[in-house]
């Protein structure tokens, strides 16, 4: 039996997940705000590594998006102090994913840098890939939603790169919790009237989701725009000055629907680029939509409007009932708990 930790290494949150096999034992999750320093990262690290036995793991696979911080000078220079970091921390095997060119020593870091950076979403494609021959693949996290065809058992990706994938709509920087309100919309319907919505960071993504009753604490790890108490009525001061009024100058059902407003409006702004990629022909009318990510309820949505099958993440594998929601949060680090299993 191999067990094997795979590693996602986000600006925002280092995620893993221990596998044995195709059966997923343990998820977790850690705040850490690379752009604040890399030491939020190694304290996280050693949390997690501080909960499970190192010698029982077999071998860790490590992918990332860490390297876009702005902590770096460049993607590149990203890439090699973050594969430097993980070589150092961890013990016995350790393996880079590389998306298409597969699985890298560290040592490669350097010379494979534009194939490591920003790989987490292949390794979530390939696993649906590997599991159902025809899906449209979409992960929503905190920050960005990854939208990836797949047909005929292999990933349809028109775009490697991030700036390949934003054009291409595969990549769309709309996310469950951490999106400022001012990135979702610039106008917002209130009391009979359009309002233009103030370019400000008062509130975020997980203020709309709070209010309209759909968010999993779980899932906002972040301290909120004004640092203060994360509660609905917080969450409609917030969204308020969105719109330059405070709370009292509107009732809870006005506030309900401003969020929902916002909400719909980023639901579009994924669906318009959904649209933009099954353009393309790569699957049929029939294929299900797989979900993952924190996002799952707006992706649900979303399936219906395509009048298409859902299919959840953690279905592709075995993982017990209590793990779904974990392993839905930390999609890249399952999956590559997995493959790395499937190829050892």
């Amino acid at each position: 039996m191999t067990r094997i930790l795979g590693w996602d290494v986000g600006g925002a949150h280092l995620k893993a997940a221990l596998a044995e096999n195709d059966r997923i034992l343990r998820v977790f999750q850690e705040r850490t705000p690379i752009w604040q320093g890399l030491d939020h990262l190694e304290a996280g690290l050693g949390r997690i590594l501080g909960e499970i036995d190192a010698e029982s793991v077999d071998r860790h696979v490590v992918t990332m998006t860490g390297e876009l911080s702005d902590v770096f000078a460049s993607r590149r220079e990203g890439v090699e102090r973050l594969a430097r970091l993980f070589g150092a921390r961890l013990s016995g095997d350790v393996l880079l994913y590389g998306g298409a060119a597969g699985f890298l020593a560290p040592g490669d870091a350097r010379s494979h840098a534009g194939e490591i950076a920003s790989a987490n979403w292949h390794a979530s494609a390939a696993l649906v890939a590997a599991s159902i021959e025809e899906a449209v693949f979409v992960d929503m996290g905190s920050t960005t939603t990854d939208i990836l065809p797949v047909a005929g058992g292999a990933v349809k990706a028109a775009g490697a790169s991030d700036n390949a994938r934003l054009a291409c709509g595969e990549l769309v920087y709309q996310g469950y919790t951490r999106t400022p309100l001012m990135a979702v919309a610039g106008r917002a319907a209130f009391a009979g009237r359009v309002v233009p919505v103030m370019n400000e960071f008062f509130a975020t993504m997980a203020d709309v989701q709070r209010i309209v009753g759909v968010l999993d604490e779980a899932d906002d790890l972040y301290p909120a725009a004004d640092n203060a108490e994360k509660t609905v009525e917080a969450s409609r001061r917030r969204l308020a000055r969105m719109i330059g009024l405070d709370a009292e100058d509107g009732t809870d059902g006005a506030w309900e629907w401003l969020a929902h407003g916002f909400a719909e409006e980023q639901l579009r702004k994924i669906h318009d680029a959904v649209l933009l990629v099954l353009s393309r022909e790569d699957v049929s009318e029939d294929a299900p939509v797989v979900v993952a990510g924190t996002g799952r309820p707006v992706l649900k949505r979303l399936a219906a409007r395509l009048d298409r099958g859902v299919v959840d993440f953690p279905d592709l594998f075995d993982c017990p009932a209590e793990l779904r929601d974990a392993v839905c949060r930390a999609a890249p680090a399952a999956a590559l708990a997995v493959l790395a299993g499937r190829t050892t």
